[in-house]
């Protein structure tokens, strides 16, 4: 019998372990260091609420990845004869959840997509407008021919003071560098096809006919209309998977961490050791193949019984992550209304502003009506990128929620004395970043090709910023690959670069 060593629990790895049980005879052997599945994707309780880390819609251009969400999660509207038995539950299936996400800047709420009307130019002003429209005209006319930095990448499709207005502080909070320090790539993997006249055009054109279908082909992820969401938020599809695997023979050890690779010296790896984080336990699990989704810093450090080249040793120990941490606040009210005093219906909030540290605001109780106890609760997220060794990171937590407590108070979106609760998540590793040694990254890849079983994938495996189906596909690449004797594993790095992108239709099968 032979057996697939899957680390990591999250989309890529359940996608993996599921895709092998239902194509091959080889049986998936899941490790996961955590004490549940979904990865990033997970979805965390919480005195009867629940938190969606990141905030994940369920959007692809990939009707293979939307077929496959909706085997395990139907739409709430299918009829009940037609959900998969595994599947036909009053409690798993998809909502079909309109999207609505705003920019905060200078104390204003701007649309986005970014909507030019007559309470955009109230807000910004004539002047603000004209220098808006005079710094993208120059930029079409005269475009930074060498675009190197994510910067300049910016300034060529939106122009100078537009990206200055509402997309440069708010990058810089993610990655914690100025966008000219963030290499332009990074640009074009997640944004290649937005830029203002496709803005404009989306905008025009959802005046008169806006796009309801299901899956919005036509239209960029960046301005996507609605999505689909899990009853119970994202991790419930990773948890219903995890059950499919099981109930299939596949096996899924939580609270169980890697702690080496084990190779036979000629290029293969043969087995792993683990240790039972609650117990102490170690032992050795051998496999035949071996699919990761663990950082590659960590994965090269780990490799044991390989000769590792010293200059692969060092890149991969200089690889940069930044670290999340979000601020779960249950109140009675928000003090943020919308018009007409009616409760806010976004999904989520951008904050433009260097003088909130804050990056981002999710409403969990907007995602789903199922994320909260009852219609009374505000369930809000309070999204920080940092870096362990920040200030912040390093704080106990009721510091941290008094400080984004002073925060949201400050830019009004609550009040103090209508706080119920509040909870810290800290996330390690969550977003794998573009500068440093990511250059030299084609070398780590170069040297992991050449291990004959082993297929890194997915967002940390690959050290590149996926989304979920993105992951999923790297996943179904790699099986693809085990399945077929297939040894170069160039279609698993080559999906969602910007030759072959996944946000194409065309490429989708």
């Amino acid at each position: 019998m032979r057996k697939a060593i899957i680390i990591g629990a999250g989309p890529a790895g359940l996608t993996a372990a599921y895709e092998l049980l239902a194509r091959t005879d080889i049986v998936p052997v899941v490790i996961e260091a955590d004490s549940q599945v979904g990865g990033l994707s997970k979805t965390i309780h919480f005195k009867g609420r629940r938190i969606d880390i990141g905030g994940h819609r369920f959007f692809s251009k990939s009707q293979k990845i939307v077929d496959w969400w909706l085997h395990f999660l139907p739409l709430a509207s299918a009829e009940p004869g037609q959900l998969p038995e595994h599947a036909a539950s009053e409690d798993r299936y998809m909502l079909l959840r309109s999207r609505r996400s705003r920019i905060y800047y200078r104390r204003n709420f701007f649309e986005y997509p970014l909507q030019v009307n007559r309470a955009m130019i109230r807000r910004l002003g004539l002047w603000k407008m004209a220098r808006i429209g005079v710094s993208y005209l120059r930029a079409r006319i005269f475009p930074i021919k060498y675009e190197d930095n994510l910067e300049k990448f910016f300034i060529n499709r939106f122009g100078r003071e537009l990206y200055r207005t509402f997309f440069s502080e708010y990058t810089e909070k993610v990655w914690g560098v100025p966008c000219n320090q963030i290499p332009a790539s990074w640009g074009r993997q997640r944004i290649k096809d937005l830029d203002v006249l496709r803005l404009l055009g989306h905008w025009i054109k959802n005046l008169f006919r806006p796009d309801t279908s299901l899956h919005q082909k036509n239209i960029s992820t960046s301005l996507i209309e609605q999505f689909l969401y899990p009853k119970f938020g994202p991790g419930q599809m990773w948890e219903t998977v995890a059950e499919e695997v099981t109930r299939r023979g596949g096996q899924i050890f939580l609270n169980t961490a890697v702690t080496s690779l084990v190779g036979d010296g000629a290029g293969a790896l043969t087995a792993v050791s683990v240790k039972d984080l609650i117990t102490g336990e170690s032992v050795t699990m051998e496999g035949d193949h071996f699919i990761s989704t663990m950082p590659v810093k960590e994965l090269i450090g780990q490799l044991a019984s390989l000769p590792v080249p010293e200059e692969v040793r060092q890149i991969a120990e200089g690889l940069q992550y930044r670290d999340f941490l979000i601020v779960g606040i249950l109140l009675d009210r928000l003090s943020l209304k919308d018009k007409n005093s009616a409760p806010i219906d976004d999904n989520w909030i951008y904050i433009q502003d260097n003088g909130i540290l804050a990056g981002r605001l999710q409403f969990f109780h907007n995602w789903s009506p199922f994320m909260v106890a009852g219609p009374d609760d505000s369930w809000l997220g309070v999204e920080y990128f940092c870096n362990e060794s920040d200030e912040l990171w390093r704080r106990s937590d009721e510091e941290i929620k008094a400080f984004a407590l002073t925060e949201m108070e400050s830019i009004g979106i609550l009040s103090k004395e209508y706080v119920k609760d509040a909870v810290v998540v800290k996330v390690k590793k969550a977003y794998p970043s573009y500068y440093g040694p990511y250059d030299q990254f084609h070398v780590i890849r170069a040297f992991l090709d050449k291990i004959t079983n082993l297929y890194p994938v997915g967002r940390n495996g690959m050290h590149r910023y996926n989304n979920s189906d993105h992951s999923m596909l790297t996943a179904m690449a790699a099986v693809d690959n085990i399945s077929s004797g297939r040894m170069d594993k160039s279609n698993i790095w080559e999906v969602n670069t910007e030759e072959t992108y996944h946000e194409s239709t065309d490429n989708q099968s």
